[in-house]
């Protein structure tokens, strides 16, 4: 197959080649207006699979006498911005139909995704796909709702979004769309209403948590301009409300990004276009943070019985893997056209032509993970850890699950160690912690209750409780366990039938305490040898060690090992 990508060294296309250069049965002509700049971009690949080919192409061309010369067999526009295209929009697409040329794009603008389908008759008359908004919005999100609703009556509400890292590196036509659409009208449904809203001057929080794993910081988003706020509502007409939205960081950008459309949304200033080249500037040199990514779908509607039914999905891209993802849609078409499964002819939007396991396929290569979590109220007896994991829960041990979802008591055994600094010992007596010993008697008492869990656990004769439960605001989605004056707010990570705690943040009587000053925790939890085991270690970077302590615990009333596996050569980790 011979696939010429428009814009092939841009941000978007240059991903695509990325994607598709292991491919050998591809000839990739990676065009655009810079001869010089194709060149050297494909020089800059090195050896692949794929055979890559610079070439010169122009948009605002003679588009007939490019397509002649140049023969693929489809077309990509990874160029944009879509919503800027203005009178003559549509010629590319014109063009590749005259020319019987396949077309793709990744038009991220509603209203020029929304008018591709006129061109359906003309497309199948000539036995072509041509495919818009073939991105993350709308082809994953309505893939993403289909799995989530499969077993719903009806869907009432979809929202989704995406909160890319801060060093994902943005296109210069990415942020002319941005610039072009914030504080301007869009349609959309709300409240099963069809109206207007206004991009960037309406906000959410929220918190992607793939389950078992560390979530993202809890993000501000703001509405947006995507093919999904009518792509969704042509799929799903029953639903009432459809809203789509971006969580840029760091978050004060985000701000004064809010703070500038809503200068347009009252008519103060016209556009933000003439300040793109300030904000593209600003969006890749001033960032900080975690190199991470996520995206977010939530669907909420009726079950087969008519009750209420609330889920979500989420998808966790670590480092440089999660900039690829808006462009895996074209990478997945693709490969399935060169296995013989071309996409159907006729012009339209791509919401149909992938599902989730198509991209399942893609992520299962990259660091990307994704998970779902059914947030019904109708399940009030679900365990706290249970409600914290998600699907997560029942990937883990069952000796793990046990002990936190039916056990009331546990006894074990375990080993403790003090840290020689004497600024560790006082503060591991002030918070409690047990003395050093060695094959001590251990004891964990579970209170639970609608709002949390009250830990006590004794070391011998030596007693210190602590008070569990399921964080709020900045902390949503992760386990908060308070010490007196102090609360932890940790991520629960399952992963290789390990149970491990990932603190996040902490606070002084509900004051958020910056990080570097927080003290270092390494705490899991195993099953060795049918035996759940614990480990638990304190420490600041100030004192050194604070407390370790480890061991195993079985249900009050089992038969347990009689003593501990010592320290020294023990590998172990509910954690007391």
């Amino acid at each position: 197959m011979k696939l010429l990508i428009v814009g092939g060294y841009g941000t978007f296309g240059g991903r695509i080649v990325q994607l598709l250069e292991n491919e050998p049965r591809l000839t990739v002509i990676v065009a655009g207006r810079s001869l010089a700049k194709a060149e050297a971009w494909c020089g800059d690949r090195g050896g692949v699979a794929a055979q890559l080919v610079p070439a010169v192409f122009d948009r605002d061309g003679d588009l007939a006498a490019q397509l002649a010369s140049l023969r693929p067999d489809a077309l990509v526009d990874a160029s944009g911005p879509f919503q800027a295209y203005g009178e003559g929009r549509y010629r590319l697409i014109e063009a590749c139909i005259a020319k019987r040329v396949n077309y793709l794009d990744l038009a991220d603008g509603s209203d020029f995704v929304a008018g591709v389908p006129a061109f359906d008759e003309a497309a199948r008359q000539a036995g072509l796909f041509v495919l818009s908004g073939v991105s993350s919005f709308p082809v994953l999100t309505a893939a993403v709702v289909r799995r989530l609703s499969s077993d719903m009556t009806r869907v009432d509400m979809i929202r989704g979004g995406i909160a890319p890292s801060p060093y994902a590196g943005v296109g210069g036509n990415v942020i002319r769309a941005i610039a072009g659409y914030a504080g301007q009208p869009v349609e959309l449904v709300r409240d099963g209403i069809k109206t207007q809203g206004h991009p960037l001057t309406e906000q959410m929080r929220y918190t992607i948590a793939p389950p078992g794993r560390v979530p993202l910081n809890d993000t501000l988003f703001s509405l947006v301009d995507v093919p999904d706020l009518r792509a969704l509502a042509e799929l799903w007409p029953q639903a009432k409300t459809i809203w789509m939205c971006a969580g840029p960081v760091p978050e004060i950008l985000h701000r004064a990004l809010i703070g500038l459309a809503w200068l347009v949304r009252v008519g103060l200033v016209g556009s933000l276009s003439p300040l793109a080249p300030l904000m593209h500037w600003a969006t890749n040199q001033l960032r900080w943070g975690e190199h991470r990514g996520g995206m977010f779908v939530e669907v909420i509607g009726a079950s087969q019985a008519g009750a209420p039914v609330k889920r979500s999905w989420h998808l966790l891209a670590e480092g440089d893997d999660g900039p690829l993802i808006p462009s895996m849609a074209v990478e997945a078409l693709v490969r399935k056209a060169l296995d013989g499964h071309a996409p159907v002819a006729g012009a339209r939007a791509a919401v149909g032509d992938l599902e989730l396991a198509d991209y399942e396929a893609l992520f299962a290569a990259k660091t990307i993970h994704t998970g779902f979590r059914d947030d019904t109220d109708a399940n009030p007896d679900r365990s706290l850890y249970a409600v914290l994991l998600g699907d997560a829960w029942q990937r883990l041990p069952e000796e793990i699950r046990a002990m936190h979802d039916r056990t009331k008591m546990a006894e074990g055994r375990a080993n403790v160690e003090r840290g020689s600094n004497i600024l560790g010992r006082l503060t591991a007596s002030l918070v409690g912690f047990p003395r050093a010993n060695t094959d001590i008697p251990v004891r964990v008492r579970f209170d639970v209750d609608r709002n949390g869990e009250t830990w006590t656990r004794t070391f011998g004769k030596h007693s210190f409780s602590s008070r569990q439960f399921a964080g709020r605001g900045r902390s949503h989605r992760l386990l908060c366990e308070r010490f007196g004056p102090l609360s932890f707010a940790m991520a629960l990570v399952a992963e290789e039938g390990r149970l491990s705690l990932v603190l996040r943040h902490w606070s002084l009587l509900g004051l958020p305490l910056p990080m570097w000053l927080c003290p270092r925790s390494t705490s899991h939890e195993t099953v060795e040898g049918g035996s759940f085991r614990f480990h638990v270690e304190v420490s600041h970077r100030l004192t050194g060690l604070i407390v370790r302590y480890r061991g195993w615990l079985e249900p009050a009333g089992s038969q347990g090992s009689s003593t501990i596996v010592p320290p020294a050569s023990s590998p172990s980790s509910r954690q007391p």
